[in-house]
């Protein structure tokens, strides 16, 4: 059942029965009657007992406090946040610090869209504590599905700071009519609004799977804020009550500025000093009396709530007696550089927040606004470094998000590299329009975005008509909440006592490679055991699975089921209720458990190496090696590469202890902050956090050392790039460390045995094995284990080519001599070998050029038959055709891998020239070839 369709169901309930989820008693109490819009159908309430209509701007005559604010005072954007914390703090609630807009502790969405994200999926849910249970949060908000509306209907904004009032009680302590109130009188008392201007409308709200009845405030045709009783959680079926009762108002900081300002745009009083440096910097001037007249209707041209949004403008243009080109031309130039200070205000939450620009996902989303910032500077031919307007806007917003200034730098480096992709994307986008070949249709302008970047913006450059909702066309998908996939049938079954995380690194403990325990059999699902204790460790979190035996009985997987752990031994024989004794493979437990914890460090030296942007996106520890996938947009050279092996290096060496900790979700985003969701947030109240001392700490579930010496050996032993933004480090720990190093050291002895090398030293390598063996591969252009090959079939290459240049030399008759090979470190014989190849191969062409002219001279008699040496076939076709047409002669060359006859000679056919040289003859009387001569 989709979000909508329950919304519906719950806004029809809540306008049949207002006293379930409305304070309505205390809303009587403040003089408010219940009507309904005659225009839309909503129920509202107003002071003014014969309203006819509801607040929303379509209803009530658009936007009227335009020049007209009815607030007491002008709150500037940082201080309209202080005034609200202050006036709540009073009242009980916890002032708390902004969550990342990267939603890292979430699985089902990307970023932040409200405050309440920060607490769904398990504080909501009850299963996890609140930082406080009545409490509110200055949230900046990233919302993409409202792109094309910025800077037209003067109120959206990709980033909005959602400022939030949210409690979290039980039942019997929640109290409504104080939490309804509390933000009346924010509205009457705090921002100085006379109750006869508000409208309370009755609606629903949905998101992150939960939902309830809301009351929204409206003041002159714009909402302010919206309080959500959210009761419920969506379920396959429909919903269900929540244990907690939780509220969830969300007001807009950037509305609540401009309700108290009145100025045309909410940009103008929200960003003043980044909008004002844009306007000085492009000399834009606006028409202050067109935006006038305009904007009381601009919202009218929300492409969320519009069908056709091109007959809309029209008759706003007819409302306010103004061409609607006209009216475009005034008002667009101003929208574009409202967007671009917008746009890049959101670029740097983002990326301070540790998300890259990419072409998948989220990463899609910030490409998408950032391109589209720059298309307005290009279309409009405008001067300006949207690097430069970051800093603007960071240093705008110092006072309250130190943190954007803070990370500029990076957030500056990140931009430049993404200019560098668009000017390389802009040109090939620029060759994809100049195919078109007249108005493109909007399923070919979709493909053309998607597929070859042609934003909107350069179609309407070209002169092509682009709907004003393009962004919107390409839209997400509506929040549908899915069956969870069925598993084993685990009714009854109480949770496994987890003993592999009592012991950390049990195979130390007993000085034997193995370590054991003994359980009961507490349920048996054919060949999967469940036992009431286990130090087998599950699949999880990116860490292969442990085996073993069960009483003898091979355990070949072992997976976990909620809080169950099931055993898979396929030939066992235990039956419920049986004694057993499990042994765990102590040395492949040691392996995986070096490849975790090196994971750990290897994402501090990440970090640490390229800058705070640095996250896991994916991670695998097996028995072979440990892979890392990370945040980050460019390539990683060879000395980067090197520095991070470096640092992880010297962590192993210094010898880091590493502690596990256990604490409450909340103490801990507190205290270390959201960095430790490197991999999501575990369900639960309780987290286990997975210390290196003075290096990182991080949530997990994984198997782990003692101390980082424990790692032993460490090399990285691959990087490449495996998506946009995201880059992939491959490395060994341990024992697949050491072995890793023999396996270079004997591939490199058996690259010195080809060519020459009887006695391998440093010196006669020319640096350590592993540092040759990176030269070479580089060289070659090669992977390692291509790497034997490749020099074996250049060094066989090259000997055949010696003797094709002696053959060539003598049939032509010119002295040449192949390029010797020279002497030296392993590297310098390989690299000589390799440039001899190449030489060599170029003198072969080269003496295969006289082979024309040789054949040409012996045409006295018109008829030639020789032998060539030879391996282009091609060749002997172009000189038999050729000299045999110019000649009228036969001739017929026989070359190392087929021979070929051409004849113009009216005594001679060229497929009875080749009868003696082959049984498999292809062609006729004037051209013939065979190829098993």
């Amino acid at each position: 059942m989709s979000l909508s369709e329950l919304k519906k169901e719950i806004k029809q309930e809540a306008s049949e029965n207002p006293e379930k989820f409305f304070a309505t008693d205390v809303i009587r109490a403040k003089g408010f009657s219940r009507g309904k819009c005659t225009n839309c159908g909503m129920r509202f309430w107003s002071f003014n007992e014969d309203r006819e209509v509801c607040g929303e701007p379509e209803c009530s005559g658009g936007y009227t406090f335009i020049n007209d604010s009815p607030t007491e005072k002008s709150f500037g954007y940082i201080e309209a946040w202080e005034t609200f914390r202050d006036f709540m703090a009073d009242r009980g609630y916890t002032p708390i610090d902004r969550y990342p807009v990267v939603a890292r502790w979430r699985d089902d969405v990307e970023f932040v869209g409200g405050s309440i994200y920060n607490f769904q999926p398990y504080v909501v849910s009850g299963e996890a504590e609140p930082p406080a249970p009545e409490l509110v949060v200055p949230q900046p908000s990233l919302r993409f599905n409202d792109v094309d509306n910025v800077g037209i209907t003067g109120r959206h904004y990709v980033l909005h700071n959602h400022i939030g009032q949210t409690c979290f009680k039980k039942s019997e302590e929640y109290d409504q009519d104080r939490y309804f109130k509390d933000m009346f009188e924010f509205a009457v008392q705090g921002l100085g609004i006379p109750k006869e201007k508000l409208i309370l409308h009755e609606d629903s709200w949905g998101g992150g799977g939960n939902l309830g009845a809301c009351m929204e405030f409206f003041v002159d045709g714009l909402e302010l804020f919206n309080q959500v009783y959210m009761f419920y959680e969506q379920t396959p079926d429909g919903y269900e009550e929540l244990d907690l009762k939780v509220l969830d108002m969300g007001m807009g900081q950037e509305r609540i500025t401009w309700i108290s300002h009145g100025t045309e745009t909410s940009y103008e009083c929200v960003m003043p000093e980044t909008v004002e440096k844009l306007k000085e910097r492009t000399g834009l001037e606006t028409d202050d009396e067109i935006w006038e007249k305009f904007l009381p209707y601009s919202s009218e041209l929300n492409v969320d709530e519009v069908e056709d949004i091109e007959e809309k403008w029209v008759e706003i243009a007819d409302k306010i007696d103004e061409d609607v080109d006209e009216l475009k031309k005034a008002i667009k130039p101003a929208a574009a550089l409202y967007s671009i200070a917008e746009h890049t205000r959101a670029l740097i939450f983002a990326l301070a927040d540790g998300k890259i620009p990419s072409n998948t996902g989220g990463g899609h989303n910030l490409r998408m606004i950032y391109r589209r910032a720059k298309d307005f500077i290009e279309k409009y031919d405008w001067e300006l470094d949207l690097v430069e307007v970051a800093r603007w806007n960071a240093e705008e917003l110092e006072p309250m998000f130190p943190e954007l200034l803070d990370s500029i730098d990076e957030i500056e480096e990140i931009l430049d590299v993404e200019e560098r992709k668009y000017e390389k994307a802009r040109e090939k986008a620029q060759e994809e329009l100049g195919k078109l070949e007249g108005q493109p249709s909007i399923e070919e302008m979709i493909e053309l975005y998607e597929s070859h970047g042609v934003s909107p913006e350069m179609m309407e450059s070209a002169g092509y008509k682009v709907p004003e909702d393009f962004y919107a066309m390409l839209g997400g998908s509506e929040e549908v909440v899915k069956e969870i996939e069925e598993g084993f049938d685990l009714e009854g079954v109480k949770d496994t006592e987890k003993l592999y995380y009592e012991n950390n690194e049990p195979y130390r403990q007993n000085g034997t490679e193995h370590f054991d325990f003994k359980a009961e059999v507490l349920k048996v699902i054919d060949e999967w055991i469940v036992l009431d204790r286990t130090m087998f460790y599950p699949e999880g979190g990116g860490q292969l699975h442990d085996v073993g035996k069960i009483n003898n009985f091979q355990v070949k997987d072992v997976q976990k089921q909620n809080g169950v752990v099931l055993h898979k031994a396929p030939d066992h024989e235990l039956s419920e209720g049986k004694t057993v004794k499990g042994v765990v493979n102590g040395f492949k437990r040691k392996q995986l458990t070096q490849h975790h914890t090196a994971t750990h460090v290897v994402n501090a030296a990440a970090r640490e190496q390229l800058g705070e942007h640095i996250y896991q996106s994916g991670a695998s520890k097996t028995l072979e090696k440990g892979r890392l996938d990370i945040t980050h947009y460019e390539k990683l050279d060879r000395e980067t590469i090197d520095s991070i092996e470096s640092k992880v290096q010297t962590a192993v060496s210094e010898d880091h202890k590493v502690n596990v900790l256990d604490m409450s979700k909340a103490e801990a985003e507190k205290k270390y902050g959201f960095r430790i969701y490197q991999g999501g947030a575990p369900p639960g109240n309780n987290i286990r956090l997975i210390e290196i001392e003075d290096l990182d700490i991080e949530a997990c579930g994984g198997t782990h050392l003692t101390t980082t010496s424990h790692i032993e050996e460490f090399y990285i032993t691959n990087s490449r790039r495996i998506q946009d933004g995201v880059i992939r480090l491959e490395y060994k720990a341990g024992e697949a460390a050491r072995d890793y190093m023999k396996e270079v050291e004997s591939r490199i002895d058996d690259v010195a045995g080809l060519v020459g090398v009887e006695t391998v030293s440093e010196q006669m390598l020319g640096g350590t094995y592993r540092e040759t063996e990176r030269k070479l591969c580089e060289l070659l252009s090669v992977e390692p284990d291509q790497l034997l090959n490749s020099i074996e079939r250049f060094k066989n290459d090259n000997s055949n080519l010696k003797e094709r240049i002696e053959k060539l030399s003598d049939f032509i008759g010119e002295d040449r001599k192949p390029t010797e090979t020279e002497t030296g470190t392993v590297f310098k014989r390989v690299e000589s070998l390799f440039g001899a190849w190449k030489e060599n191969e170029k003198t072969v062409e080269e003496l295969e050029t006289g082979i024309e002219d040789e054949v040409r001279s012996r045409m006295e008699d018109r008829v030639v038959e020789t032998e060539v040496p030879t391996e282009n076939v091609g060749l002997l076709i172009q000189v038999t055709q050729k000299l045999s047409r110019d000649f009228e002669a036969s001739v017929t060359l026989i070359g190392e891998k087929g021979a070929v006859s051409a004849s113009y000679h009216e005594d001679y056919d060229a497929d009875e020239n080749l009868e003696k040289y082959s049984e498999n003859v292809q062609g006729d009387e004037s051209f013939a070839k065979a190829f098993d001569v």
